[in-house]
């Protein structure tokens, strides 16, 4: 497990057991869903999230978002790590 400050591109979070990523369809939106608690992510987390399989590094992560948005891989790569780090610091994340 590595702290939250620590999330380097080689990281590869994870959602914890009970937590996880469901789309709600009644409400239209995706949630985080965790024990006594609901997480309403913004869609560049959910875009981030949607990639969180317990297999694939940040790194990974920001190249597949690179590719998918035309963006610069080391910005995303940034901000991947800076969102992993906040949702590790929170419990809705580990590494």
């Amino acid at each position: 497990m590595t702290a939250a400050g620590d999330i380097g591109a080689d990281a590869v979070p994870r959602f914890p057991r009970g937590v996880r990523l469901r789309f709600d369809r009644a409400r239209e939106r995706w949630l985080v869903l965790a024990p006594e608690t609901v997480l309403t992510p913004d869609e560049t987390a959910v875009e981030i999230l949607r990639l969180v399989d317990g297999g694939r590094s940040v790194a990974a992560i920001a190249a597949a978002l690179a590719e998918a948005f035309d963006a610069p891989v080391e910005e995303i790569r940034a901000d991947v790590a800076d969102l992993v780090a906040d949702l590790v610091r929170q419990g809705y994340l580990e590494t």
